[in-house]
């Protein structure tokens, strides 16, 4: 049974709200996979805008480049489940991440 305050007053949880509280975590853990996803997306989309200046028509994109970037976009079809999205935001004990999809050539 779960916890609540109310007017700084701290009481066990009627059985309604602790209802409501274990469909509200339901719902947060049910998300997971669709917040991993988002946070790669934004990481890809950093990582693209990183290079965009390669994309300029006065600038000749190197091949390595292209096939990176492509790959990268690739991410959403090519890692599917919440497992490969935990690959994907892995990071060492500098922060840094680790899989190799996001290190530029």
């Amino acid at each position: 049974m779960s916890k609540i305050q109310i007017n700084n007053i701290v009481r066990d949880a009627t059985a309604e709200e602790q209802a409501e509280i274990d469909a509200r975590d339901k719902a947060w853990d049910d998300a997971s996979a669709t917040r991993k996803l988002a946070e790669i997306k934004k990481i890809r989309l950093e990582k693209l805008i990183e290079t965009d200046y390669l994309a300029n028509s006065d600038v000749t994109m190197p091949d390595n480049i292209k096939t990176w970037r492509q790959s990268l976009r690739d991410i959403p079809s090519n890692h599917t489940d919440e497992d490969a999205y935990d690959l994907l935001l892995a990071r060492d004990s500098d922060g840094n991440l680790t899989h190799s999809v996001w290190s530029k050539p």
